[in-house]
């Protein structure tokens, strides 16, 4: 599955990104608000990362930039039985709407793979996750609680959302993201 936004191509990963994957993920401030990466971040794990299958319900992408190439990852996975939405963007290219955007793309591939609900959260010492979600228009569910961070091996507070894609969307959110 691809996608293209505004300035964004969205793509799986391929075996032969692995040091474009590493180049932009191997940093401790991207990697320690991440759930499921460890840090130090190696190519083992890049390759890992490439090779990760493809679930058509949950889908996950590499993010690039045209004319530069990865810039980051954004995709779906699951949580507590519910559809999740991530994504890292590399440092070098924070500040810039790139994770509206790229995140503002998985929110309608999911609305269009027929998902009704999509959860998604953040440690509460990364507040700028927090404000690309609000943007997007998830609302905090209320709940706050320990999520695992592989990277600093165990429990970080964290705040959760929501974001019901049955609702009539207002398209100003996305328009924003793009």
């Amino acid at each position: 599955m691809f996608h293209r936004s505004q300035r964004l191509f969205l793509r799986p990963a391929f075996p032969e990104d692995c040091e474009a994957i590493l180049a932009g993920i191997n940093d401790e401030a991207v990697v320690r608000n991440l759930a499921r990466a460890p840090w130090p971040y190696g190519l083992d794990d890049a390759r890992a990362f490439a090779t990760l299958p493809q679930d058509m319900r949950l889908p996950h992408f590499l993010v690039t930039l045209p004319g530069v190439g990865v810039i980051g990852s954004a995709g779906m996975g699951e949580h507590e039985g519910q559809p999740e939405i991530g994504y890292w963007i590399a440092r070098d290219h924070w500040g810039r709407g790139y994770a509206t955007e790229a995140a503002g793309a998985v929110l309608r591939i999911a609305r269009t793979l027929g998902h009704r609900r999509v959860t998604a959260g953040h440690f509460v010492d990364n507040p700028a996750s927090g404000k690309v979600l609000r943007k997007l228009g998830f609302v905090p569910t209320g709940r706050t609680g320990g999520r695992h961070s592989l990277a600093r091996g165990g429990a970080v507070e964290s705040v959760e959302y929501a974001l019901d894609l049955e609702a009539d969307m207002d398209p100003a959110p996305f328009a924003r993201a793009a």
